[in-house]
């Protein structure tokens, strides 16, 4: 770690939190901000330096050009339009690819030995455009995929069970967005199968209960967006422990967007389900059992997401 350097690309109310984020972790020795605004991204530097008293020893710079991304070691790419309130994220598809198409390949060109971190939305479709454009074996080219759905989902459980988030295993899969699922059938709270957990009222979570939770986690993102305009502190943790477990070879799971090779019969798209993620990015895929529902849902979320990369030209 100790020269390591984060490129974060977009100085905006993501890309600065995670920043922020990534500076309280002491997770790099450089963090780097890009943004075509040059005033914005000045400020949000001075910001962050005038807190190095309180931090771990970092660099923290940032410029409007991009060669302050050189030999950078992770890239993370947050530029993009905003998601306007009731539009989905796949609505943003089109805006994006174009910003996309210039921006990705002069990033590879100047880092071509990082791992692109992907978190524009719409992610999945961004991140197969970004692999397509800058050339990068799929390891190094990752989404934030829905590692945030996921934290959503724990943070749910965690009060319907009544315990801590930390004793909760479950993940969502497929798209960051309204085609992604809960795997309810590898769920569990400590080592007790979710299906068995008996929860402070004495019942078992019910199947409609169970479809509660899922679409509080799948609509979250859209009331937050309508109460302060976007997500901001929980993207930015996510990211982070991303960024984290690349930097430590941590060889942490996390459900990030990766793309699919014909595992779950299904190919030439990205999407999430757990992988293992360090050093270089996706160290290696798991085989994650699959009810014959789950394979539905997932084979579902990937034509979902393959529909609207094609509509973008790729």
């Amino acid at each position: 770690m100790s020269g390591s350097k984060v490129a974060i690309i977009g100085a905006g109310g993501v890309g600065a939190t995670i920043a922020y984020a990534a500076l309280l972790n002491g997770i790099a020795r450089e963090i780097v901000l890009y943004d075509i605004d040059a005033a914005k991204v000045q400020a949000e530097v001075l910001d962050l330096n005038h807190g190095l008293r309180f931090t771990p020893t970092a660099r923290v710079v940032g410029s409007d050009q991009l060669d302050i991304c050189v030999d950078a070691d992770v890239v993370v790419i947050t530029a993009g339009a905003k998601q306007r309130p009731g539009e989905t994220r796949l609505d943003l598809a089109g805006r994006n690819t174009d910003i996309f198409r210039e921006l990705v390949p002069a990033l590879a060109e100047r880092a071509p030995r990082a791992v692109l971190l992907i978190v524009t939305n719409p992610v999945d479709v961004l991140t197969y455009v970004a692999l397509q454009l800058s050339g990068f074996p799929s390891s190094r080219v990752i989404g934030s995929g829905t590692v945030l759905d996921t934290s959503r989902l724990h943070f749910v459980l965690a009060e319907r069970c009544g315990v801590a988030v930390s004793n909760v295993h479950a993940t969502i899969a497929g798209e960051h967005g309204d085609s992604e699922f809960a795997l309810w059938s590898s769920a569990a709270i400590g080592n007790v199968p979710l299906d068995r957990w008996i929860t402070p009222a004495g019942k078992h979570l019910t199947p409609d209960e169970l479809n509660d939770i899922a679409e509080r986690v799948k609509h979250a993102a859209y009331d937050i967006i309508r109460g302060k305009g976007a997500t901001t502190y929980a993207i930015g943790l996510a990211v982070t422990s991303i960024v984290g477990a690349i930097l430590n070879d941590e060889h942490r799971i996390m459900p990030v967007s990766t793309l699919q090779d014909g595992a779950y019969g299904i190919a030439d798209v990205c999407l999430s389900m757990p992988v293992v993620v360090g050093a270089g990015g996706v160290v290696r895929g798991m085989d994650v059992p699959l009810t014959g529902g789950e394979q539905h849902h997932l084979i579902s979320s990937a034509d979902t997401i393959r529909d609207t990369i094609r509509s973008v030209g790729f």
